[in-house]
């Protein structure tokens, strides 16, 4: 006796392990500004990690910790599991310029704008002319 539990996206990478799926997101987006309360067109672009500052607490905590003789202090992770990380797009408004953002699935492949490989066609001709 088996429950029936509805297909989810999660379970369609496991059916189908080969399938590499590639994202790809316009730079444009209609979408709800909070600052001007209504939908106004959205600048999209990915989110990256900015430098770690030197003055931030716990960086100072550890710094100090490490200091002197004595090696590690602290445990290093090794036992990294996942292979990509979730992508996280970064909208500005055009007309306020508040800036929010948006976690998205995992993917290795990931465009923003571009023209897929797929749907071009080649000007030279294909492989039958």
């Amino acid at each position: 006796f088996w429950l029936k539990l509805p297909p989810s996206r999660s379970h369609a990478l496991l059916r189908n392990p080969g399938k590499i799926t590639m994202v790809n997101i316009p730079k444009t987006r209609n979408t709800y500004c909070r600052k001007c309360k209504k939908h106004t067109p959205h600048k999209v672009s990915q989110y990256k990690t900015g430098k770690a500052s030197l003055s931030a607490q716990g960086k100072r905590r550890y710094d100090k910790k490490q200091a002197g003789f004595g090696g590690q202090t602290k445990p290093v992770f090794h036992k990294k599991a996942k292979t990509t990380k979730k992508i996280v797009l970064k909208f500005e408004c055009s007309k306020c310029k508040a800036k929010r953002m948006k976690p998205i699935k995992r993917t290795k492949h990931f465009e923003l704008g571009t023209d897929s490989k797929k749907g071009s066609k080649n000007e030279y001709g294909g492989k039958y002319r």
